[in-house]
């Protein structure tokens, strides 16, 4: 990277900031809904529902096994697009195949 650009630079600069967006965004989503479900007066983490999703199955019930280090990118892309899997589908152990925990602060 001896001679670098104005524009290649600014390409990188618009890189880290769209990966950062990216990375930010759940918890900034996040902050978001609990501020406006305190201020309607609900619950901030479940939003009166009283039941939490369960964070391995999200809230399915079961989950896919995975190949090696628990990562099948073809079957998450799959899943993705709304297609079906070859993968085999166990329960979740976690939350014992419910889906979602009843909420700790209602």
């Amino acid at each position: 990277m001896d001679n670098i650009t104005a524009s290649e630079l600014a390409g990188f600069a618009v890189g880290t900031f769209l990966l950062s967006a990216t990375i930010a965004a759940p918890k900034i989503d996040a902050l978001s809904s609990a501020s406006q479900r305190s201020s309607l007066g609900m619950c901030k983490r479940c939003g009166n529902l009283r039941r939490i999703a369960c964070s391995r199955c999200k809230g399915t019930g079961s989950v896919t096994e995975r190949g090696i280090l628990g990562i099948n990118f073809v079957e998450d892309l799959l899943e993705t697009l709304g297609r079906e899997s070859k993968a085999s589908r166990v329960t979740c152990m976690k939350c014992a195949a419910k889906g979602s925990f009843p909420c700790p602060d209602c």
